[in-house]
């Protein structure tokens, strides 16, 4: 009887090992789970917190494995950002978007994109594709839209009349745009305009260096009606009193950054306005706490028009050749500097220059030299009137000359010793 009675048992051992065999292989347990969990049962919240952490070729192919992972992958959350890369296989070894997701994103997604970049490379082509894509977003709602050329500035080729046509479709219709970048394009007044009509509320950044078709009425249109302006970047020739002045109205906010790259149009031009100081006090007082950052490429002869009488600049940052004479003005006019970038210099010292700065300039914190000459003592003596104040030191060791009271041995002991921290000579930091 006994054994009669176990018999059922021992053979429905085998029939249940073997399902539960069967169900492990598509199962997995979780670890703290109390027990197995199906793949495709998993909570939509889960799966889109995986599909986040995945690049996008692997989101793709993660969508394929159920119904249920589709669906998640086109969850609009997933779509609110997102960069076109665009690149010829014959000038580019980077991967593009595919062409088909492009489409499915136009088709499904072109209303939830918030957050939109194009990366292209240094064809025509792709920049023309770029224009294309826009044309086709008439259901957008785009908040910030970056256009960057990862090579030369291929947008530049593209005619103004396609650019400015595949913006004005952005523009009209996303009516929340709060930050643009388009440097290096043939954006243009009328673009602008379109632009200000229909997003002066919400629009907080601006950043359109080296546009020559604006104008400085493009951008003085740009100041008059978006109050909520916060940073800005330009070229130096569409800068002016007027736009300054209409930054430090009442109806501003207070501006934060203001960029200005100065730039030679043509080599050996030697003529630049001159900003009043008048219009730099009233943007100051407006603005207190704003950043003015200027970017300098010009070549010595053409600087004669910058810094001859008090300049609010705040970050400076030569990439070519800049004489001991406008660097003794930049100690003289710059009381508000906190970075000073110099890529090159000449064969003279520039002890003299380098201590007016430090007496001059109270809010100093970040200097680098690059092909440059400083003695040893004239370099010490600089860094113990800023003292720990200097956060970021890049001086490369071929600018330091060695002298009677200092050898660059003693020198990093000395120079650490104020600093209050071990510090080396070193390659300037690229900025």
């Amino acid at each position: 009887m006994k054994r009669a009675r176990q018999k059922p048992v021992v053979e429905n051992e085998t029939p249940q090992t073997s399902q539960k065999s069967k169900k492990q292989k598509t199962c997995f347990c979780g670890s703290g789970l109390g027990g197995s969990l199906d793949w495709g049962s998993l909570p939509h919240h889960v799966i889109l917190r995986i599909f986040q952490f995945l690049p996008l070729v692997d989101r793709a192919r993660a969508s394929s494995v159920c119904r249920r992972w589709n669906e998640v992958f086109h969850i609009p959350d997933l779509w609110r950002r997102f960069e076109f890369e665009l690149n010829q296989p014959a000038t580019s070894y980077l991967k593009s978007t595919h062409p088909d997701l492009i489409q499915q994103i136009i088709k499904r997604h072109a209303d939830h994109l918030q957050y939109v970049s194009f990366k292209v490379d240094s064809s025509t082509e792709s920049a023309e594709a770029a224009c294309d894509i826009l044309s086709q977003l008439v259901n957008c709602s785009i908040k910030t839209l970056g256009l960057i050329s990862t090579a030369k500035p291929s947008f530049m080729n593209v005619s103004k009349a396609h650019f400015a046509s595949a913006l004005t479709v952005v523009f009209v219709n996303s009516k929340s745009l709060s930050s643009i970048k388009v440097d290096d394009t043939p954006l243009d007044d009328p673009s602008l305009k379109v632009l200000v009509a229909n997003n002066s509320d919400t629009l907080k950044l601006l950043k359109m260096s080296s546009c020559p078709h604006v104008s400085p009425a493009g951008i003085l249109c740009v100041a008059d009606q978006c109050h909520g302006l916060k940073e800005l970047a330009l070229n130096y020739y569409i800068l002016s009193d007027e736009l300054l002045l209409a930054l430090s109205s009442e109806k501003h906010v207070d501006l934060e950054h203001l960029r200005i790259d100065v730039v030679s149009e043509n080599p050996g031009q030697v003529q630049f306005h001159t900003i009043k100081k008048q219009s730099w006090d009233a943007l100051v007082r407006h603005s207190p706490k704003v950043n003015i950052v200027m970017y300098f490429f010009l070549y010595e002869e053409e600087f004669d028009a910058f810094f001859r009488e008090e300049t609010p600049v705040t970050h400076l940052y030569f990439g070519r050749a800049v004489s001991k004479a406008m660097l003794g003005r930049i100690g003289l006019h710059c009381p508000r500097l906190i970075e000073l970038v110099v890529c090159a210099n000449g064969l003279q010292p520039l002890d003299e220059e380098l201590i007016r700065i430090a007496q001059r300039c109270k809010h100093l914190t970040a200097m680098g030299l690059g092909e440059c000459e400083v003695t040893c003592r004239g370099f010490v003596e600089f860094v113990k009137m800023c003292g720990g104040r200097l956060t970021q030191l890049s001086i490369m060791e071929e600018v330091l000359i060695p002298d009677s009271d200092y050898s660059l041995d003693r020198l990093h002991l000395e120079v650490s010793k104020h600093l209050g921290r071990m510090w080396f000579p070193d390659m300037m930091p690229t900025w």
